[in-house]
């Protein structure tokens, strides 16, 4: 009995325990929300624009296939690439590069044997019937002279004949010579006739031999090799996609892969329309590449498109822009992914908090210090950043978040003289085209909504 009631109010116990937890840790009371701070910094004061881009090489050598002259004369427009070895492999001069379909070129040697074979009984047939035919027309020439010198024999013993027998004879002997002379003349030109047919059907069988041995010649350039040393990198088809195992050449573009000069790197990135007014040859870049985060590179722009393009599978329109890398390293590659930050415009000695410290209220801009909410004047801004022009000191703390009940903390506006005056300099130095950036537009939210990230300027950077 006594046990009973021992464990009854161990369990009551245990239950007013766990009641005073629960209402210790839900009681209502006022949450102070912590809210950070940071200080406004003064110095310099980078404007840029981030993109990501792929490294490339900035010159290469070509890896071609087999000559496009030979595929053209032998009618081979498109040849399949039947292996090819491993998208950055490390090569020395002469090393296996490649091996293309070769179905087609032998179906056409084996054609090409067919009718060398035609030609050469052609010629043969040809030889034999010249050759049978000379001979007879000789034979022909060795009786006609036999016949005219028994012709002369008769004349010669017609002496003793009456006149009209030796007429007659006379006249047999003029008609062998006749015949005689006939027979040379025909000898000649069935030997000139002989002479062409045989030239002609030795011109023919050589063309043809001369065809087949081309195919002999391009049957070898389908194992492709290597020009000279360096590292095999696939070359790219018009859409972006890598000639691999599968992948066809043509007879018009016959680039297998590249050896890349990996001592002079470029990145390729694109950039947006909204941006690229920004970016100009010669300007600095800061670039990362994603697969060494540690690693950082310097470069410049190089290179800017005069003409946009459609994004792929986007309605945006961007622009090509070369970035060259000013260092070398091993361990880049071609392909690599690159986040390239190109600083567009560098202001000195001005004073800055992070975007998130921007707060409105109508037309006013301001910040929280201390117990105040100061209003502010601002300028440029980068991804991160604005610049403060009036209102804010270096130093200062301002908070990056709102405070609780933000509207019980004062609103200090700027002397009004100051404002007419900042509003005079912005007629002054307002652009004519909006493209300009001299003096960049301010967007005007509405009533407690926060500052657009990089305010209108941000991070716009065309991603490939």
């Amino acid at each position: 009995m006594k046990n009973n009631r021992k464990q009854i109010f161990l369990i009551i116990g245990s239950l007013l325990a766990l009641i005073l937890l629960v209402w210790y840790f839900t009681k209502p009371g006022e949450n102070k929300t912590s809210v950070v701070e940071v200080a406004a910094k003064k110095g310099i004061f980078k404007i840029t624009v981030t993109t990501t881009g792929e490294l490339e090489a900035r010159s290469s050598e070509k890896i071609f296939g087999p000559s496009p002259t030979l595929l053209r004369e032998a009618r081979i427009w498109q040849l399949k690439i039947d292996d090819i070895i491993p998208d950055g492999t490390i090569v020395d001069s002469g090393d296996y590069v490649a091996q293309l379909d070769r179905t087609e070129l032998t179906n056409k040697l084996k054609d090409q044997e067919i009718d060398i074979e035609q030609f050469q009984n052609n010629f043969t047939k040809t030889q034999l019937d010249t050759t049978m035919e000379l001979r007879a027309a000789r034979n022909e020439l060795i009786n006609l002279r036999y016949a005219l010198e028994e012709a002369q024999i008769a004349v010669d013993q017609s002496i003793y004949e009456p006149p009209a027998s030796q007429r007659q004879v006379q006249i047999e002997f003029d008609r062998a010579g006749r015949s005689l002379d006939q027979a040379e003349r025909n000898y000649s030109l069935k030997y000139e006739k002989a002479v062409a047919n045989m030239s002609e059907v030795a011109t023919a069988l050589r063309k043809k031999q001369i065809e087949f041995s081309k195919f002999i010649e391009l049957s070898k350039e389908f194992t492709v090799k290597a020009p000279k040393s360096g590292m095999v990198i696939y070359q790219r088809d018009w859409d972006g996609k890598k000639r691999g195992i599968g992948s066809s050449i043509s007879s018009w573009e016959n680039v297998v892969a590249t050896l890349p000069n990996l001592r002079e790197m470029i990145t390729k990135t694109f950039v947006n329309e909204i941006d690229i007014s920004k970016v100009k040859v010669g300007q600095a870049v800061e670039i990362g590449v994603d697969a060494f985060p540690e690693k950082k590179f310097t470069g410049q722009v190089i290179e800017v498109a005069n003409i946009g393009e459609q994004m792929r599978n986007s309605n945006a329109r961007v622009f090509e822009v070369k970035i060259e890398v000013n260092e070398y390293d091993s361990i880049i590659r071609p392909a690599m992914t690159t986040k390239n930050t190109i600083i567009t415009e560098v202001i000195d000695d001005v004073v800055s908090v992070p975007l998130e410290a921007i707060n409105n209220l109508d037309s006013i801009q301001y910040v929280f210090v201390g117990n105040k909410r100061q209003q502010v004047v601002v300028g440029k801004s980068n991804e991160n950043e604005i610049i403060i022009r009036e209102g804010l000191s270096a130093g200062e703390l301002v908070k990056l978040s709102p405070p609780e009940k933000p509207e019980s903390y004062k609103l200090v506006l700027l002397p009004a003289e100051l404002m007419a005056k900042i509003r005079e300099e912005k007629q002054v130095l307002r652009p004519v085209n909006e493209g300009d950036t001299m003096q960049p537009k301010q967007v005007q939210p509405r009533s407690g909504d926060r500052v657009p990230r990089g305010d209108g300027q941000g991070r716009r950077g065309g991603k490939k």
